[in-house]
């Protein structure tokens, strides 16, 4: 009996190990599935948190450009029936920088265009029957503000800016109809009369052409 029993030991000792070896390795596995699972679950709550966060970002930006198109603009001037014929001459505008009336045929252009000379106000106002936003400002602006609208209308389709040098104040906005006067171009109202009147309701012609005008 001793003799089987010693035959049996190196089998014993095998199965043994190999019992052992699978365990090991059912182990790992488990190891493995539970880190995979947790990575998993770890990254579905960073991307349903990330989709959460850019949905909320979203949604309170569109919020704002609402707010912005229905609220009215503090200290803006209005006019009402203004003129629309074609004209070749200079035409005497009530007010300067002039937000509509009788102009020239042709426009300026006025996609995101920045213009460091005057231009012609009778063109310019074609612009804004197409529904541009004119940013204008004299030699009482500072650099920075001049530097930092020169920005703001390089990077927005349907807008110009150009010097009006006998403007009363130093930086205006003009849409068709509209007008405000800003004391920088950090004031709030910048954005706001740019969301609220670049292809707003007031224009005239909405979707009209802002290239293939004047460019100087």
């Amino acid at each position: 009996m001793a003799s089987a029993k010693n035959q049996n030991n190196p089998a014993s000792a095998r199965r043994a190990k190999l019992e052992e070896a699978r365990r090991k390795e059912r182990a790992r596995e488990r190891r493995v599935r539970i880190i995979t699972i947790s990575a998993s679950v770890a990254v579905v709550a960073a991307l349903v948190a990330g989709g959460g966060y850019l949905m909320s970002q979203a949604n309170e930006k569109e919020e704002k450009e609402n707010q912005a198109r229905t609220s009215p603009v503090t200290g803006e001037r209005s006019w009402d029936d203004l003129g629309r014929e074609h004209v070749t001459t200079k035409v005497d505008y009530p007010m300067n920088p002039p937000v509509g009336g009788d102009h020239n045929q042709v426009w300026m252009n006025c996609n995101a265009d920045v213009y460091t000379d005057e231009i012609a106000k009778e063109n310019a106002v074609h612009s804004l029957e197409h529904g541009a936003v004119w940013v204008t400002y004299n030699d009482k602006a500072s650099d920075a503000d001049v530097e930092a609208l020169t920005k703001k209308v390089k990077s927005t389709p349907y807008s110009l800016m150009s010097p009006v040098k006998d403007q009363k104040d130093p930086l205006v906005l003009s849409a068709w109809g509209k007008q405000v006067t800003v004391k920088s171009a950090t004031d709030d109202r910048v954005a706001q009369f740019f969301t609220k009147y670049v292809q707003g309701p007031q224009t005239p012609e909405p979707g009209a052409a802002c290239t293939g005008g004047l460019d100087k």
